[in-house]
């Protein structure tokens, strides 16, 4: 569900018309709903309220969407975060996010990212390599410190999602595999400034089949068993996020958060565990949309374009995965074409929708490219030196602009000449 309606014939973002978003901040743009994550965000929490033991972590993942005002809303919900960067790490301080819910993941950890945790006294840090034990073992060791950890394993589960977001399989570079764990978990423990406590694992974005997720749930459980039958203690146990969201109206809905909670309450029966969750896009995917101004529309060989002003520097995952995302016309329409939907960079992958049936939009006419709140402006770039959109939060009929666009100007004045030049 998403608070995207019409109203009189033109979409609005709760109660702020698009149109009148469009008017005054120009396009392309991002809007974002607050009552839309702050549903969605509540519907995912009460479902897996009362799993495990003690309350469970619910720490949204900040790579999905790290708008400061997106993260300050979650916050304010009590979600924490699960952060893969120092950027994220500050982003998600800075919005309100306290330091005990925070939970530090990625392969590909710096010293001065680990630095930064310890320095914020984050609640866990999520490992995923045998030389990121010993890395911040050192780390923790020079500050005087001593850290909670989770070890992340590769559970060599096919996940059924895209390629590129699947995390999970046997070849991934994700976590340790899972024969290595106790060998992995007893060095973790030799470490006087190590002091590990729980088991990690995500296998993949936008998953639609609960099968592959309970296994690898299952398999947490097994281990974790295992490292406590040879002495160790473990207090949480990390299985991820990734449930999938609907790109499409015209097909089946991906589970819903109650059947996800249900299956996580089947594998986790007994558990003595607290349990961690990693929700990222069912929290903000629906919860934004980008909207755009049609340029033009031309007529090729076999095709006809519509050239918006959006582009794939804006919404990437169109070029990136192949990804699909419904294209509505913001003011309704009865007419309808087939058309190939593009932006005006210099390449042919920046294509948003090939030969779509689709609302006839012409000249002057505004698009909002539907569930772009994640994974949609977080992957934005300057590419042909364009600038980054501004993103726009609505609650209620009030409205604010949460990022500005950036001017040529200001990218300009990151930029300087060489000595010589």
């Amino acid at each position: 569900m998403d608070h995207f309606q019409f109203k009189d014939g033109v979409m609005h973002a709760e109660g702020v018309s698009l149109e009148m978003l469009a008017a005054t901040v120009g396009t392309p743009f991002y809007c974002y709903s607050s009552a839309t994550m702050e549903r969605h965000f509540t519907v995912f929490r009460d479902a897996v309220a009362g799993l495990g033991n003690g309350a469970p972590l619910v720490a949204f993942a900040v790579k999905a969407n790290p708008n400061l005002a997106v993260l300050a809303t979650l916050a304010r919900l009590g979600a924490g975060a699960d952060v893969v960067s120092g950027g994220e790490l500050a982003r998600a301080l800075a919005a309100g996010v306290p330091a005990n819910r925070i939970v530090f993941s990625g392969v590909g950890k710096t010293r001065a990212e680990l630095a930064a945790g310890i320095e914020a006294g984050i609640l866990q840090f999520n490992v995923e390599s045998e030389a990121e034990i010993d890395m911040l073992a050192e780390v923790a060791a020079a500050k005087g410190a001593t850290v909670e950890i989770a070890i992340r394993i590769n559970p060599a589960v096919d996940p059924k999602t895209h390629g590129k977001i699947s995390t999970g399989g046997a070849d991934a570079k994700f976590g340790i595999p899972w024969e290595r764990l106790p060998a992995a978990f007893s060095q973790a423990a030799a470490h006087p400034n190590l002091r590990p406590v729980g088991l990690a694992a995500h296998i993949g974005s936008q998953l639609t089949d609960l099968g592959p997720v309970e296994d690898a749930i299952r398999k947490l459980g097994d281990l974790a068993r295992q490292l406590e039958a040879l002495g160790h203690s473990i207090k949480r146990v990390d299985v991820g996020g990734g449930l999938g969201v609907p790109y499409r109206r015209d097909q089946p809905a991906p589970p819903s958060p109650a059947d996800y909670a249900a299956m996580v309450a089947r594998a986790t029966e007994g558990w003595p565990w607290q349990l961690m969750f990693e929700p990222g896009r069912m929290i903000v995917g629906n919860a934004g949309v980008l909207v755009s101004e049609v340029i033009l529309t031309k007529e090729g060989a076999s095709k006809h374009f519509v050239v918006v002003d959006a582009a794939m520097n804006d919404l990437l995952r169109p070029s990136l995965y192949g990804a699909w995302h419904d294209i509505l016309a913001v003011r309704a329409k009865d007419a309808r074409t087939v058309a190939t939907v593009v932006g005006p960079i210099c390449e042919t992958g920046d294509t948003f929708a090939d030969d779509r049936k689709m609302e006839d939009v012409r000249i002057g006419d505004l698009v909002a490219f539907m569930t772009a709140g994640a994974y949609g402006a977080t992957m934005a770039s300057t590419y042909n030196s364009r600038p980054l959109v501004p993103e726009v939060m609505v609650k209620g009929d009030e409205w604010a602009i949460v990022s500005q666009r950036n001017q040529p100007a200001a990218m300009l004045a990151l930029d300087a000449k060489a000595p010589w030049l």
